[in-house]
Order: C-alpha cells, then sequence, then structure tokens
C-alpha cells in the first residue's frame, strides 16, 4: 500500500491557458482543503469535510482518498474526489456458485486490471465524483478533472505503482454526455448494474399509503413479510450503542459481503462508529434483535432531500426464516416516507427484491481507460468478461395508473 506523505497541495495548469483556462489543485488531506469547500458541497453530502473526514479515518485499507479542487484563476468554481483501488489486497470475486471461471478471472484481474484509479466514490452508488459551481464552464471543469487524473496517475508510478486503469463513475445518460469532448475520445463508455430508485409519492402520508397502492399480490407480500418479522425488535442505535456493539456489528457485514459474487473493499471494523461521529444524526444506524441478541442492522443517510441505503448485515440463518432484509427494506422505506424524503437510493445489489418494493432502475454510465494502448482497444471484451454478470426480473408491484404524475 502506497503511503501518501505529500502534505502540500500541488497546483497544475492546463497545456493551454487559452483553451483551457481552469487548474487543478489535488489535496492529500482534509486540512489542506479550502475554507470555502462546503459552498460547494451543500447539496451533497458525500462532498462534505465532515464525509470526507470519515474516509481519511475509516476508509477501507485499499483504498487512498485524494481531493480536487477546480479554479478559474483564484476562484473556486469546482470540487471532486479521486480513490485509488489496490485489488491486490483483497479476493474480488467472492461467492464462487455465483461466478463462472473465478480462477481465470482472478488471474486475469489481478494482472490487468487491480490498480484503478477512479474520479468518484468507489463506496457509492450515484453522482458523487464532483460537484460544479452554476457559474463555472463544465467542459472547462471536466477537462480540469481529466488533467488531475493525469497528474495523479503519474504520482502513483513515480512511488513505483502503474495504475492499470483510470475510470470516471458514475452518471446518468445526461451527464455523461458533457464528457464528449476530445480529453475522452478514447475511454470506453460503460455500464454496470444499474442503481435501485424508489420515488416517494407525495399521496404517501403514513405506511398504510404506501402498502395501499400495492397490488393484491404484493400487499399479501407485505402481510407476510411483517408477519414473519414478530418478535425482532429494531431500535436506533447511539455512537455509544455501536462501539459497544462494534465485534458483532462487523462480523454480520463481513457475512453479507462474503458472500457477494464481486468485492472491490471490504470496511474496517471502525467505520460505522467514525461515521456516526463525524455525520451525528445525518447516519443513522438501525440494529435488529431477537431475544436481546443482534441479528442485523441497516445504515442510512440523510442527503438533503435524498435517502441514501447504506451498508447492512445480517446473520443468514435468522434472516431467511424472518425475511429480515424484505423488512429492512420496507422499514427504510417507512423512514422516507414519514420523515419527507423525495427519493430512496439502494444502490445496485438485490436488484430483484428491491424491485418488488417498488424501486425502479436507473442506467449508471462510467468512463474507463486502460494505460496499456492494445488492452484499451480491446477492452470492451476484458470488460464483457470479467464483470459479473446478474440475471434478475424487475416487477411491478403497485397498482397501474393509481396516480396521474
Amino acid at each position: 500500500m502506497i503511503q501518501d506523505d505529500n502534505r502540500c497541495s500541488v497546483k497544475s495548469k492546463s497545456s493551454s491557458t487559452l483553451n483551457r483556462p481552469y487548474i487543478h489543485h489535488i489535496y492529500s488531506h482534509i486540512d489542506e482543503l479550502p475554507e470555502n469547500w462546503d459552498v460547494l458541497a451543500k447539496n451533497n453530502i458525500f462532498l462534505s469535510r465532515k464525509y470526507l473526514e470519515v474516509l481519511q479515518e475509516a476508509a477501507p485499507t485499499n483504498i487512498i482518498c485524494h481531493f480536487i479542487g477546480i479554479f478559474n484563476e483564484t476562484e473556486l468554481v469546482a470540487i471532486a474526489i479521486s480513490q485509488y483501488l489496490d485489488f491486490n489486497q483483497i479476493e474480488c470475486y467472492g461467492n464462487k456458485r455465483q461466478v463462472n471461471n473465478v480462477s481465470i478471472k482472478n488471474f486475469l484481474f489481478k494482472k490487468f486490471a487491480s490498480s484503478i484509479l477512479v474520479i468518484g466514490n468507489n463506496m457509492l452508488t450515484g453522482q458523487h465524483a464532483f460537484e460544479i459551481a452554476e457559474s463555472a464552464n463544465k467542459s472547462s471543469v471536466l477537462v480540469a478533472l481529466n488533467d488531475a487524473a493525469i497528474e495523479l496517475k503519474s504520482r502513483f508510478e513515480k512511488k513505483g505503482t502503474s495504475i492499470h486503469m483510470t475510470t470516471f463513475k458514475d452518471f446518468i445518460a445526461k451527464e455523461i454526455e458533457g464528457f464528449s469532448l476530445p480529453a475522452f475520445s478514447s475511454d470506453l463508455r460503460f455500464s454496470v448494474q444499474p442503481n435501485m430508485i424508489l420515488d416517494i409519492k407525495k399521496e404517501w402520508i403514513l405506511e398504510e399509503d404506501y402498502v395501499n397502492a400495492f397490488t393484491k399480490k404484493y400487499r399479501s407480500q407485505y402481510k407476510r413479510g411483517r408477519s414473519k418479522c414478530l418478535g425482532v425488535e429494531k431500535r436506533e442505535l447511539t455512537l455509544a450503542d455501536i462501539l459497544a456493539n462494534e465485534d458483532e456489528l462487523h462480523e454480520l457485514y463481513l457475512h453479507v459481503a462474503y458472500n457477494a459474487p464481486f468485492n472491490t473493499f471490504y470496511l474496517p471494523k471502525n467505520h460505522f462508529s467514525v461515521f456516526k461521529k463525524k455525520l451525528g444524526s445525518n447516519f443513522m444506524l438501525y440494529g435488529y434483535f431477537l431475544e436481546e441478541k443482534l441479528i442485523g442492522f441497516n445504515t442510512i443517510i440523510n442527503n438533503g432531500e435524498e435517502l441514501d441505503s447504506y451498508f447492512l448485515g445480517y446473520d443468514d440463518s435468522i434472516q431467511k426464516e424472518k425475511m429480515l432484509y424484505l423488512n429492512m427494506l420496507y422499514d427504510m422505506t417507512v423512514h422516507a416516507i414519514i420523515h419527507g424524503f423525495k427519493k430512496i437510493v439502494f444502490g445496485r445489489t438485490a436488484l430483484e427484491i428491491k424491485s418488488s418494493i417498488g424501486a425502479t432502475p436507473e442506467t449508471m454510465i462510467g468512463l474507463m481507460r486502460h494505460s496499456n494502448k492494445a488492452i484499451n482497444y480491446f477492452l470492451p471484451f476484458f470488460f464483457n468478461y470479467l464483470e459479473p454478470k446478474i440475471v434478475w426480473k424487475e416487477r411491478s408491484p403497485f397498482q397501474e395508473n393509481l396516480y396521474q404524475n
């Protein structure tokens, strides 16, 4: 793992100030950030200082974060995050029952794609790569971000670490069109599993309103799921509670993570306690207890008008009996309804069951380039081979034409 001991920000000017007037600063530590950083981060908690402090103190061990400021002369016009991912430190392909040719894929992945520079946040789903001021020229910002990525790649290489690939993630279709620039002309546009989003209808005031919107089949699923979970107590954990249950929480999280078909990191044990310490009431961890034993948990984050589902864990044997995961999804939805959120971001796992409670898929698109030009030419083939394929069926749980909007 590279130890980034350069605490000085670096100012790198674009090669042509006439065509690309914006400059970038790269920061390795939170205490280097410009004073007005949070002005641009006000609409995205995942670019705020407090959240970046979480990454600084409790990021996965195979991730190194940098923070990028884009300036128009002396004016801060955009902020961004980058992450270096070292997949040599972990086994990426997990549940072998869900992945074909694991040994071959592990070999190819380690040799050609194990060292990746991400402009964005690999720990989240959605566009949390950057925020741009309304007054800024977006094309100039993107070119400056590309310059920053090139410089970061050079920094790592000078320290003996070759970057296999550089990627910009995750963007919806209208956002990705902004990258139609010469700087990104050789990049592969790719899409993996979609982001599952549940839009909260304005007619939903109480839990009953949400349930009544289901068809008969999915109301029955709701009632069955709730009845199965009788006897399980759900309660929000304080920071002291999280610290007291840290070992159990981590064990439950790892149980779910190890059974995933593909992982790019594992959270450290102190991740949730640091998160709670830094974000306070904007980070909530709910424990599920059966006869006072912790059998599962989920986490949610307030991000303006959006509620983001974060990581969770559970005892799989009890989960199946109590339909615990399904009940967690219902609980998060009810929380969003009662507290006036406009949508829930559920992320890109367990697509079918999230679909069954009303979430719909939103395609996320990224850009990818390989440092080896020959491999970059064949990148679509390698990507399609290495990317785990998930087959799922989208559900339609709501009554048709129930609402006009």
